[in-house]
């Protein structure tokens, strides 16, 4: 993560490894990180006192219990600029007082991404799903990530069995928070989070495009937001499944003429100033003379000013009439800004 903060800004970026204080029993580890946090406090104390460096100018990044460490630090030096929780840990966090998790008091911005919040029975969701920042993003829901299906067998192993145990294998969705935000740094508006009650609501289009005060970015990015933060309000989005995580949104409606009413489905592709997009399916049924139908797609770059769009089309049964279908009218919004 460094190494790639590092190709866009000039920063002092420090690793702090625990890795004797981790790779314990759980129930251990999970009190070490008072220590951790701790240290994570003197050390800031430190640039503080003979330095004149102020917390403000601070952003403390930590996943799983090192979430929970930055909270700890920030309990115990006030005025951090800026945490960011990567999956916060839930076991022994989950539900309790704020003093003793991450929490929106820990910093002047504390930003947090949600990818593993489903519950630990009988789930074995290891992240939290209980909102601890100003801004909480649920990328895919949160629970499930793209690229990610857990195996039978990680139902049978025991908690300390998962901190301990091959990390791809069983905490995939858990991982997936620091590459998102990792991604995030070199892919600023690839990760918009549009505000909404639950992933169904995103899902169906109810919060697009962005409100007039615009939508925060998922990510390294998050503290450029100048709308209304809102309390208990949570952030939504959709991912790529590996490596090139980010995602640009757009609502594509179309609509239909034809020479007769045919069964089918069709694909629009984008094309732009920076590139163009793989075909995504907006419709599959009847295809009707004067139909209109509307998709939501996340779709893997960014194309910019939009140039044109492809539209295929295929025919699910043999029709003797070789029937034609076409797109009158294509029209396509832009999630982030609205623009058509």
């Amino acid at each position: 993560m460094c190494k790639t903060m590092l190709q866009v800004e000039d920063v002092n970026c420090l690793c702090v490894d625990w890795m004797g204080g981790s790779r314990t029993l759980y129930t251990q580890a999970a009190n070490n990180i008072r220590v951790v946090g701790a240290e994570v406090a003197y050390f800031i104390d430190t640039l503080t006192n003979m330095y004149g460096y102020s917390p403000a100018m601070v952003h403390v990044i930590g996943h799983s219990l090192g979430a929970q460490a930055a909270g700890e630090a920030g309990k115990r030096r006030k005025g951090i600029g800026r945490i960011t929780g990567l999956d916060p840990a839930e076991p022994y966090f989950q539900g309790t007082p704020s003093e003793v998790r991450l929490d929106s008091s820990d910093a002047n911005f504390v930003d947090v991404i949600h990818t593993d919040a489903a519950p630990m029975v009988p789930n074995l969701g290891l992240g939290m799903s209980q909102l601890a920042g100003h801004l909480d993003f649920f990328p895919n829901g949160g629970e499930e990530m793209p690229g990610c299906k857990k195996n039978a067998l990680s139902q049978i192993v025991d908690l300390d069995g998962i901190w301990q145990g091959t990390r791809d294998f069983v905490a995939c969705n858990h991982l997936r928070s620091y590459k998102y935000y990792t991604n995030s740094i070199l892919k600023r508006d690839g990760f918009v989070g549009f505000p909404s009650s639950t992933y169904d609501t995103f899902k169906t289009g109810a919060v697009f495009p962005c409100p007039s005060g615009g939508c925060p970015l998922m990510g390294h990015y998050a503290d450029t937001y100048t709308g209304q933060i809102i309390n208990s309000q949570k952030y939504f989005l959709n991912t790529g499944d590996e490596k090139e995580f980010a995602r640009w949104r757009y609502k594509v409606t179309v609509q239909i003429i034809s020479s007769t009413d045919v069964q089918g489905y069709f694909n629009v592709a984008l094309y732009g100033g920076n590139g163009n997009t793989r075909q995504y399916e907006v419709y599959k049924g009847t295809l009707k003379s004067g139909s209109s139908h509307s998709a939501f797609i996340d779709v893997e770059s960014d194309v910019g000013t939009l140039d044109k769009v492809k539209f295929v089309w295929n025919n699910n049964l043999i029709n003797p009439l070789l029937p034609t279908v076409g797109a009158q009218s294509v029209t396509v919004q832009y999630g982030k800004d609205g623009r058509t």
